[in-house]
């Protein structure tokens, strides 16, 4: 008898992307997408409807945040494995996502062979880390060897970023349904624990250190 074929929730919320990967996924039949979504309501109703054994989440979706989704998903179904694929390099949020609980992180120029191996062993209950990103969580563990950046809340940093993107606190209040109060307050925690003045040294920081 035949294994049953790993069930795939597919969230992202670019049709490119998901056809992408879908044609990536196509020569292994033993992978099977289940359920694609384009923004992390969706992405909850189908978790909710039905068990999916691996989630194939992007960080950056139209309404939520791929890590607020991600901490949502790991107690809906915390039996499903959840990899974090994303346009950022792992030193961004690689860490972050791990401690959220995630299986593991991809970038979305990850070959065809390295997304299969990872979804494979996501399934099987492994976790796929890189060396670089083994090094940083040991240095969490020792308290030293983090960046700056690492110290900010997953809130704290999505505002930091969108600062140097060049958006108004207004637009990033928008953006992240919040009052522009609070984002005023993000702002604030963030010049005080990255030790800076200015909206322009955070954007030298941020694109110094490629979060962008």
């Amino acid at each position: 008898m035949a294994a049953k074929p790993i069930r795939i929730l597919l969230v992202d919320d670019h049709a490119m992307v998901r056809n992408g990967i879908r044609l990536m996924l196509a020569n292994d039949p033993d992978l099977q997408i289940a359920g694609e979504a384009e923004n992390a309501r969706q992405a909850v109703t189908m978790a909710q409807a039905q068990a999916f054994d691996v989630a194939l989440v992007d960080i950056s979706l139209p309404d939520r945040s791929g890590l607020d989704l991600l901490k949502q998903l790991v107690e809906l179904r915390p039996k499903m494995a959840i990899l974090i694929i994303s346009m950022y390099s792992e030193e961004v949020y690689a860490v972050r996502a791990l401690k959220h609980g995630a299986a593991g992180y991809l970038t979305k120029d990850s070959s065809a062979a390295a997304m299969v191996a990872a979804i494979r062993k996501a399934a099987a209950g492994g976790k796929i880390v890189s060396h670089a990103t083994a090094q940083k969580l040991a240095g969490m563990i020792g308290g030293d060897g983090l960046a700056a950046h690492e110290h900010l809340s997953d809130r704290e940093l999505e505002v930091m970023k969108l600062i140097a993107a060049g958006e108004s606190l207004v637009g990033i209040a928008d953006r992240l349904h919040l009052s522009p109060s609070t984002v005023t307050t993000y702002r604030t925690r963030v010049l005080e624990k990255m030790n800076m003045k200015s909206n322009a040294e955070l954007t030298r920081y941020v694109f110094g250190n490629k979060l962008l």
